[in-house]
């Protein structure tokens, strides 16, 4: 794995050598970034964005979009194989820790906490486990952080499908095994 593009390109990631975490593809990767970049429905400005990255394992998503200059990520991994790895990724690119936030904890429980009613993201990408049985929770704990202008980027199981009121789905894109949702809160 490595970085696609900006400061950091073709950086390497390391990554769990166990199936604790599923790798974000370069492929799956490259696409999202294109999407989010060039699609006349998005157009996302990655400079000075603050993005949560939720599930990071070993930061891919993250990484790419400190890269592409964005002012802040906010990392969440309950594993602690992946999140250590996750920290010697964030150390090994020098990145600052203004930069990049790594919580080591439940994505769940996070939501639930206080601590993520101070930050203001503009791109929120989550990456569960494909066996995840409870992601409309998560959505609907996100609202409470989320508006109207900010991107939610899905990552799932082909054949998984996301159906929740809140959200309006932009775009969805199928990548072998990986199912690619963008969408935006649907405020009415």
């Amino acid at each position: 794995m490595r970085i696609i593009s900006g400061k950091y390109k073709g950086k390497k990631i390391l990554f769990p050598k166990k199936s604790i975490t599923r790798p974000l593809r370069d492929r799956v990767k490259e696409n999202i970034f294109n999407i989010l970049q060039h699609s006349n429905k998005i157009q996302f400005e990655f400079k000075n964005s603050i993005v949560l990255d939720l599930f990071s394992g070993s930061g891919s998503f993250g990484l790419e979009c400190l890269s592409r200059d964005v002012s802040k990520v906010f990392f969440f991994e309950k594993n602690l194989e992946a999140f250590s790895i996750l920290k010697k990724n964030l150390n090994t690119l020098n990145i600052l820790s203004e930069n990049a936030i790594a919580i080591n904890d439940d994505v769940s429980l996070i939501l639930k906490n206080k601590l993520l009613d101070q930050i203001k993201p503009n791109l929120i990408f989550l990456d569960p486990p494909f066996v995840i049985k409870n992601i409309n929770s998560i959505i609907n704990d996100l609202k409470k952080i989320i508006n109207r202008k900010n991107i939610l980027v899905i990552h799932t199981n082909s054949e998984n499908n996301i159906d929740n009121k809140e959200l309006n789905f932009i775009e969805e894109r199928v990548y072998g095994v990986s199912k690619i949702y963008f969408a935006k809160l649907n405020l009415t």
